[in-house]
């Protein structure tokens, strides 16, 4: 893989719920909206589980992520493609936290820090759920 080796980690407070922010990163209808326009791939279970792969990017720029682990509290993907490496993130009640590690030419920053804001944006509009 071409490109340097990049490590970023950021948290942010959001007005949102642990379970909120859970069903925004691991359900698959939730990720569609909040990371649209960006392609997910076809044939997707409901909810992610540890060996489901997702496909996104558009041209040249593809990503695939595979899910290693995830639970209650966090969620971690292998990446491979235009980044190689992993994306971990990490989650309570009011605040998300991210940290990506991985060799690309593209700044690994930017784009997580754009990710974070729309997951952000999307959390706050959703309702808890009922439990």
């Amino acid at each position: 893989m071409l490109g340097n080796f990049q490590h970023s980690q950021l948290r942010i407070e959001v007005e949102a719920t642990a379970p909120v922010i859970r069903d925004s990163l691991t359900k698959i209808p939730q990720l569609r909206q909040w990371l649209a326009p960006l392609p997910l791939g076809e044939g997707l279970p409901e909810r992610l589980i540890p060996g489901v792969t997702l496909h996104t990017g558009v041209g040249l720029a593809t990503l695939t992520q595979t899910v290693d682990r995830v639970g209650d509290d966090h969620l971690r993907l292998i990446l491979s493609g235009t980044i190689d490496g992993f994306h971990e993130w990490y989650w309570g009640d009011g605040w998300v936290q991210s940290r990506l590690e991985g060799i690309s030419l593209l700044p690994l920053n930017l784009g997580q820090t754009l990710s974070l804001l729309k997951l952000k944006q999307f959390v706050t509009t959703v309702k808890s759920p009922v439990v």
